[in-house]
C-alpha cells in the first residue's frame, strides 16, 4: 500500500470515528430530559464534535460530518420534519462558525456561542416557514438566551478537548 492510500484510509477512519461520536452525542442528547419547560431547547452536544473538527481537522471535513450526521440521525431516530429543522439550524450554525473561525479574530468559545445562536435562528426560520406564521418569531428571545448559554458551555468543553486531543488530531494531518 502506497503512502497516499495509507493517508486516505487514515483520514476515512478518522471521519468515521468523528461521525460515530457525533451520532452518539445526538442519541445521548435525545435521552436527556433537558428542556426546563422550554420546548426546543437542547444542549447541542453534537456541536462539541463539530467545533473540535473545525479547529483540529478542517472545515470541509467538519461540514461533511455535520450534514451526514443530520441525515443519519434523522433517518434512524427522527423524521423528515426533524431533518428539515436540523438542516436549517445546522447549516446556518456551521456557516457562521466557519466564517468567524476563518477570520481568526475570535476564540473557540465565541465561535461556539455564535454557532448556538445561529442554530436557533435557523430552526426558528424553518419553523416560521413550515407553519406559515411569523408568530413563532416571538419565541426568538428565549432561543437567543438558550443559544448563548449552551453555546458557551459547548465552547468551553470543545476548547478543552481541542487541547487534550491535539496528539490524536495531529495524526489526521500526517
Amino acid at each position: 500500500m502506497d503512502l497516499h492510500s495509507k493517508q486516505l484510509w487514515r483520514k476515512t477512519a478518522f471521519m468515521g470515528v468523528f461521525l460515530a461520536l457525533a451520532m452518539i452525542c445526538s442519541y445521548i442528547e435525545m435521552l436527556i430530559p433537558f428542556d426546563f419547560g422550554i420546548p426546543g431547547v437542547k444542549l447541542g452536544l453534537t456541536n462539541i464534535v463539530v467545533v473540535l473538527m473545525l479547529y483540529s481537522i478542517g472545515t470541509k471535513e467538519a461540514f461533511c460530518v455535520s450534514v451526514i450526521r443530520i441525515f443519519l440521525v434523522g433517518i434512524l431516530f427522527g423524521n423528515l420534519i426533524g431533518i428539515l429543522y436540523s438542516l436549517g439550524g445546522g447549516i446556518l450554525s456551521f456557516l457562521v462558525m466557519a466564517l468567524l473561525k476563518k477570520g481568526n479574530h475570535l476564540g473557540c468559545i465565541s465561535v461556539s456561542v455564535a454557532g448556538g445562536i445561529a442554530h436557533n435562528i435557523g430552526q426558528i426560520l424553518i419553523a416560521a416557514l413550515v407553519v406559515s406564521s411569523h408568530y413563532v418569531l416571538y419565541y426568538f428571545p428565549v432561543l437567543l438566551i438558550a443559544g448563548l448559554l449552551t453555546g458557551f458551555l459547548i465552547g468551553l468543553l470543545a476548547q478543552e478537548l481541542i487541547v487534550r486531543l491535539r496528539f490524536l488530531t495531529e495524526k489526521y494531518h500526517e
